[in-house]
């Protein structure tokens, strides 16, 4: 039934007769499997589809908005849930899509009503709840607010969350001492809270004065999240207030190796390598600033500043040009360009800049020429136009100030994706390494290449008879519409070949790829079961089969849990996927009798293993793997996990610190948790 679904797909724009004919509850499922493996914009092609030929069904339009949700698109996320709680007005989740995407669009309003329409459904969830506070906070309705946080917690007195939610109210009510304790207690509730430890720095640094907790507090962010440039920008800040120059130093290089764009890190290490007077490589960072952002003002008067310093007059004049075009009562800058002038030979020019900027610093004295008055913004002309009023004194101390990034303290808008897998597993930060499949694409990390060799691979694509060349891989990209689009005519190319001409067994295997590709497993298989009784030593067709049995339980198992079975039914799946688990570890060790000492095969069935919990049968295949391949990084991580749950921290972190080496870059971050 799926070979039909998929094909009758391809035919759909060739007539009402191919439109009639979808089935678009299976189309509907393969789109939700594409949206499981986060192929979003593979599952709105499905989903598309079934709105062409049935568009008074709602469900299509959800599951579309949650594919766009996930690629950013809000306002279609919007449009698509609107459009399927006209069709169907009781679709809760539906309420819950649009309420984020208009609370990420700031539609706070908008995203408020659609919460309340959830809550009057169910009146405890806790992500409406959540979500609606906030949306309370951004609208200043705080009363309203501390009156949805109390029901929140209330009801879900451990959710260290909505205390972290209600500290922001709290702050925005002026209310430090709260605010803290709501803080301490998000903490006390999880120590690896990152925000938390971030929210707590910024009190103890703007409201406390106290610059050495806040920085043992964004200490505790970096631990927890040391890839998050902005935390080290802050950190330097704090070093630079208790005087540890060198330290702000590399806080600000290591921003810049995280974020080699970052514009603040740049302008507070140029600031920085002034006050120490390294000028040139002051200038070269304050450049790099103006290259990415022209208008700039505040590196514009720093650099001029150090052309000035250095004798470079002609390019300090230019600069200073810039400047006195946004602020022309600059006084410091007018006397400063008659300076430069005057010493690049420019008599005249220096001494009208002299006599203006006099003129100036005697008016701003007196406070009431009504000349320069007309010249400059007013506060009021500024606050009719919807600008900050800044005066001349504001913007010098804002020149000679280091910057801060403002800490992303929002709480985000939460929606419990139910049409994504793994539910169950939604909280779990540490993850194995994936299995390895046969695919047409494949994904290069940074520190990787990502390029791996079996012979029977190899063997396939010299044979040219596959309709795409093949790659073994663990990281599969998120493909675009024309990629897809190729799969689906190269699966239509097969259905014509294989109907007309005599079968092989590689164009089973090729179709099977191709329709691995977009995400129907059981079409696969049963090509692979066609392939394997025509060639019953077709290792690369066991290998193949093995994989789309995994990704067929995975799904299988993400539909247990998303329906709320009763427990019989849950027990009895439970049963089934530990037989075809079995059926998936048979295809493994058949390609291990075809091709001993595959590697590949060696470290799936680890990976098996390691999904049934199985952790001595895992370690000992990930260890086989790794006496074949010494620099199989992705064997060397999931043993160490192995290790680690099995309470062996001494072989867990020797087996991560290898795979760090090797390339696998999240083995760092359970090192620093470790350790």
């Amino acid at each position: 039934m799926w070979l039909v679904a998929i094909m009758l797909m391809i035919a759909i724009g060739h007539g009402e007769t191919a439109k009639a004919q979808i089935n678009t509850d299976q189309v509907i499922n393969i789109g939700r499997n594409a949206m499981y493996f986060e192929d979003y914009v593979l599952s709105i092609q499905y989903f598309n589809q079934v709105i062409s030929v049935k568009p008074y069904l709602a469900d299509p339009y959800f599951y579309r908005a949650v594919a766009k949700l996930n690629l950013s698109d809000f306002k279609g996320a919007e449009d698509d849930c609107t459009k399927a709680l006209e069709r169907n007005p009781f679709i809760v989740d539906a309420y819950q899509v649009r309420g984020v995407a208009r609370q990420t669009l700031r539609d706070y309003k908008g995203a408020v009503a659609d919460y309340e329409a959830g809550l009057k459904q169910f009146p405890e969830h806790k992500n409406f709840l959540m979500n609606k506070a906030v949306c309370e906070v951004a609208l200043k309705q705080y009363e309203n607010a501390e009156v949805t946080y109390s029901k929140l917690l209330k009801i879900y007195p451990k959710y260290d969350n909505a205390y972290l939610g209600r500290a922001e109210l709290f702050l925005a009510q002026g209310d430090t001492v709260k605010a803290l304790d709501d803080v301490n207690k998000c903490l006390d509730l999880n120590k690896n809270e990152s925000n938390a430890y971030v929210m707590r720095s910024g009190i103890r640094m703007r409201y406390e004065h106290n610059v050495q907790g806040a920085l043992e507090d964004m200490n505790e962010a970096i631990k927890l999240e040391p890839h998050y440039a902005g935390y080290f920008i802050n950190r330097a800040f704090m070093k630079y207030k208790l005087d540890d120059y060198f330290g702000a130093m590399a806080d600000y290089d290591y921003a810049l190796n995280l974020e080699p764009t970052n514009v603040t890190a740049y302008y507070n290490r140029a600031l920085l390598k002034m006050e120490v007077s390294e000028n040139n490589k002051a200038i070269e960072d304050f450049s790099y600033v103006l290259r990415s952002d022209p208008n700039n003002v505040l590196s514009r008067y720093n650099r001029a500043s150090l052309y000035h310093k250095t004798g470079q007059y002609k390019k300090a004049i230019k600069d200073y040009d810039e400047l006195l075009k946004v602020y022309p009562n600059f006084q410091s800058a007018l006397y400063a360009r008659s300076e430069c002038k005057r010493l690049s030979g420019d008599i005249a020019g220096g001494e009208r800049d002299y006599k203006r900027s006099q003129e100036l610093y005697k008016k701003n004295r007196s406070g009431n020429d009504p000349k320069m008055l007309a010249e400059n913004k007013s506060e009021d002309e500024a606050e009719q136009n919807g600008e900050e009023f800044e005066s001349e004194d504001a913007v010098k101390n804002k020149f000679n100030t280091l910057l801060v990034v403002e800490n992303d303290n929002s709480i985000r808008p939460e929606y419990d994706n139910k049409t994504r897998g793994r539910v169950q597993n939604q909280n779990m930060k540490i993850d194995n390494e994936p299995m390895f499949v046969l695919s047409c694409y494949t994904q290069g990390g940074v520190v990787r290449d990502n390029s791996y060799y079996m012979k029977e691979v190899d063997e396939a694509n010299a044979s040219r008879l596959l309709q795409f060349v093949v790659h073994l891989t663990n990281r599969v990209p998120t493909l675009y519409e024309d990629q897809i689009q190729r799969h689906f005519n190269s699966i239509e190319y097969y259905n014509g070949m294989l109907a007309t001409s005599q079968p092989r067994a590689i164009d089973y295997l090729g179709r099977a790829i191709d329709f691995m590709v977009v995400k129907n497993p059981e079409a696969a298989i049963k090509d692979l079961n066609r392939a394997i009784e025509m060639r019953p030593n077709f290792t690369l067709a066991y290998f193949v089969r093995a994989t789309a049995r995994c990704q067929q339980i995975e799904l299988e198992a993400a539909n247990v849990h998303g329906d709320n079975r009763s427990q019989d039914e849950m027990m009895f799946a439970q049963r089934r996927q530990a037989k075809e688990y079995e059926a998936v570890m048979a295809d493994l060790d058949k390609v291990l009798e075809y091709s001993p000492n595959n590697v590949y095969a060696l470290y799936n069935k680890g990976c098996v293993y390691a999904k049934n919990n199985n952790l001595t049968s895992a370690i000992s295949c990930f260890t086989s793997a790794i006496e074949e391949k010494k620099d199989f990084g992705e064997a060397y991580y999931n043993r160490g996990l192995a290790y680690l749950q099995l309470g062996n921290k001494e072989k867990g972190i020797s087996d991560l610190s290898k795979a760090g080496e090797l390339g696998i870059l999240p083995s760092y971050s359970v090192l620093k948790r470790m350790n």
